[in-house]
């Protein structure tokens, strides 16, 4: 981990000047995917009127009910029959394997295809604070997905705000065989507004996998 040093702090308007700084990335980026795959077998829009089922997994419950509402809202306007499933808990770290045990749900279901999806925070920013420390988190989807984790900047917390960047990595699942057909990961940027997070993010996966030509 890196910290920063606190002589820093004696340059003329070094500290104000950060601050700024992140304020200022933090409006004016906007969420985006940060990494995405395809299977290179795809072709002819598989999923396009294909009921999927929709499961996400977050450490609150909220959370997951609000991705799978949102993800499934936004898969219905490709054409897609997409159903709400039983959110999940951070129980299985791995989300690959998180993923596959999804699958007897969604067969039962009826379902063609299972959309997974993975939230969490990506990274924070907390001001005032006198330092800044930074922390690179990890994991991923096994055969080809994007990267697990997020580079973290954090911030003591006294008294401040606190805005978080979430996270989503989603992965459509062929339920018939168990085969990933798209993975991606998609971040929001800084927010106090977490349910605007979670409808931008939704809105930026479905339509890459919209754009990935699956519906």
């Amino acid at each position: 981990m890196l910290r920063s040093n606190s002589r820093l702090w004696a340059q003329p308007m070094s500290r104000a000047g950060l601050l700024l700084g992140l304020l200022a990335l933090g409006g004016c980026a906007s969420t985006k995917i940060n990494s995405q795959w395809v299977d290179p077998a795809l072709s002819g829009a598989p999923l396009r009127g294909a009921k999927v089922l929709v499961v996400c997994q977050a450490v609150e419950l909220s959370i997951q009910r609000l991705c799978q509402e949102q993800i499934a809202a936004q898969l219905g306007r490709f054409g897609a029959r997409a159903v709400a499933g039983q959110g999940v808990g951070p129980e299985v770290a791995d989300r690959a394997a998180a993923a596959a045990l999804q699958l007897p749900a969604a067969k039962a279901a009826g379902a063609s295809a299972l959309w997974f999806a993975a939230v969490a925070p990506d990274a924070s920013y907390v001001a005032p604070g006198p330092s800044i420390s930074f922390g690179i988190g990890g994991g991923s989807w096994g055969g080809g997905g994007g990267g697990g984790g997020g580079v973290g900047i954090s911030m003591p917390v006294g008294g401040s705000s606190v805005s978080t960047a979430y996270g989503a990595e989603s992965a459509l699942l062929n339920v018939a065989d168990g085969r990933v057909l798209w993975s991606a990961k998609a971040v929001a940027p800084p927010s106090d507004q977490v349910n605007q997070q979670l409808a931008e993010l939704a809105k930026v996966l479905a339509e890459a996998a919209q754009n990935a030509n699956l519906f």
